[in-house]
């Protein structure tokens, strides 16, 4: 059942891979716990079981917010087993979920994200090499985009054809939405550009901006996300303190700062909500936030109503 249910999220919801690769992680959790301790099969589970598997994960220190993500899973799969008349009843409906504080996100200051930009600009010009090039065109694609980690190793080559100032991106739920890219953006698309096919075997060709010879044909996100900790390194940034994620963050907040439309910013981040994009107006300083507060169309709206 479980193998249906991850089939029918693709087919039916165009769930991506890492999608489901979390809905795996989290129930292949549950299902570990209630095989160790001898409860029985995921598919059958009562919740007496689910309560105690959350009492286990609460005493090992899980976080909250992976606790609800793993309780919104289950609730996902026993709905599919109530549609296909596999279960009568859904476990998980009496159990609550832990109420959560709504984190703000990490920023790097401007002043970071300049000494990051100046560093791998500089390997870039200096060392000519396909590895500094390519670094080089990801930092600035990211924070001049504020693309998502999975869009930007994602994009395909032709986003990128002629000088773009615009990309079409599709994003999540292929949603497409067009972004502009600036001149330093593309100033690093055109060192890369020639020392691409350096990344690829003789007479290899690949539709993807970042190829690579492993198994996903491209550059993963996971090692996008080590070379950037080993750049920010260098540049006097703590590497627990950065990560693409951290710099789609400082693209955002960076905008909000120096007085772009909180609209506008929706936009390019792909925010289906306006208020998933809000968040980022708590990160400023007090005077921008009363700016954005008791200026911008939407919060004078919400005000009024």
């Amino acid at each position: 059942m479980l193998e249906l249910f991850l089939e029918m999220l693709v087919a039916e919801r165009g769930a991506a891979k890492n999608t489901i690769e979390a809905y795996t992680r989290d129930l292949s959790s549950v299902s570990d716990f209630l095989s160790h301790k001898k409860l029985g099969s995921l598919e059958a589970s009562k919740t007496e079981h689910l309560r105690a598997y959350f009492s286990d994960q609460k005493k090992e220190g899980v976080s909250e917010r992976t606790v609800a993500r793993r309780l919104s899973s289950l609730r996902q799969f026993y709905r599919f087993l109530l549609d296909e008349g596999a279960r009568e009843d859904n476990p998980v409906d009496r159990i609550e979920s832990p109420k959560q504080g709504r984190s703000l996100p990490k920023v790097l200051s401007e002043e970071e994200v300049s000494g990051l930009l100046t560093f791998v600009r500089t390997q870039a010009e200096d060392k000519g090499s396909p590895e500094a090039a390519r670094l080089f065109l990801l930092v600035e694609l990211l924070y001049a985009t504020g693309l998502r980690v999975s869009e930007l190793v994602g994009l395909p080559l032709a986003a990128v054809s002629r000088d773009p100032q615009l990309i079409l991106v599709k994003g999540k739920g292929n949603k497409e939405r067009l972004v502009p890219v600036g001149s330093a953006a593309r100033k690093a698309l055109s060192l890369y550009l020639p020392l691409r096919p350096r990344f690829l075997k003789a007479g290899i060709e690949s539709p993807w901006l970042f190829p690579s010879n492993g198994l996903e044909g491209r550059l993963t996100r996971q090692r996008f996300g080590q070379l950037l900790k080993e750049a920010a390194v260098h540049a006097d940034i703590p590497a627990k303190k950065i990560s693409p994620h951290v710099l789609r963050h400082a693209f955002a907040s960076h905008l909000l700062a120096n007085g772009a439309d909180l609209r506008i910013v929706q936009k390019m981040l792909g925010h289906a909500d306006i208020s998933t994009t809000q968040i980022y107006t708590h990160v400023l300083d007090s005077r921008l936030q009363k700016l954005v507060q008791d200026h911008h169309p939407l919060a004078t709206k919400s005000k009024s109503g």
